[in-house]
């Protein structure tokens, strides 16, 4: 209890130093290797600060990979480049549906053109001109959904033929409404020619 406590602290410090005096790498060093050189160092140091980016610089860079990624999609749908399509029109059973669609003349597709020409009759004010106008809404409509009805049956049957067995789920209302945007404006662009088999 009265005891010297400089005894016992000196004991352990004799020992400590007697397992210091074997050993033969630097304290300083990490274990297993050498010190490296103040060059070595200095260099691995630069290269981490250069690859290390600012939030700025960084937030930059996926701005300019976003730009250039919606560039190549762009390009695709333009030229119907499969690599880089939106996932919506990628897959072989999307592009015979396109193919199918752009194959043949659908009446959706001139529904925009119809449908001003119903409302400049419609605001015409003669009453013979104003029923023409609302017939043509009804035969535009009935001729629509009777035209969709049978592309889907056809385009089912065609894809039951080309594709036995796959997945084809949600072929038909891609092509649906594709079918209700012009040609001109459809997008990818239309790769084959009317008439032509897909």
């Amino acid at each position: 209890m009265f005891r010297s406590r400089a005894k016992e602290e000196k004991a352990p410090a004799d020992k400590a130093g007697l397992t210091d005096s074997k050993q033969t790498r630097d304290p300083q060093a990490p274990k297993g290797r050498p010190t490296p050189k103040r060059s070595e160092a200095q260099s691995q140091r630069r290269s981490v600060a250069n690859t290390s980016l600012t939030r700025k610089d960084a937030a930059k860079r996926q701005r300019e990979d976003r730009r250039a990624a919606l560039e190549r999609q762009r390009q695709a749908l333009a030229g119907g480049d499969e690599r880089y399509l939106p996932a919506r029109d990628k897959g072989p059973v999307r592009k015979f549906a396109r193919d199918w669609v752009d194959s043949r003349l659908n009446v959706a597709e001139f529904f925009l053109p119809m449908a001003v020409v119903i409302l400049v009759l419609s605001v015409v004010r003669v009453a013979s001109l104003q029923n023409i106008a609302l017939l043509l809404w009804l035969v535009v409509i009935v001729l629509i959904v009777v035209d969709a009805i049978v592309s889907v049956f056809r385009l089912r049957k065609a894809l039951a033929a080309r594709f036995p067995g796959q997945s084809t789920k949600g072929a038909t209302r891609y092509a649906l409404m594709r079918s209700l945007q012009m040609r001109r404006l459809r997008l990818p662009k239309p790769q084959v020619k009317r008439g032509e088999r897909p």
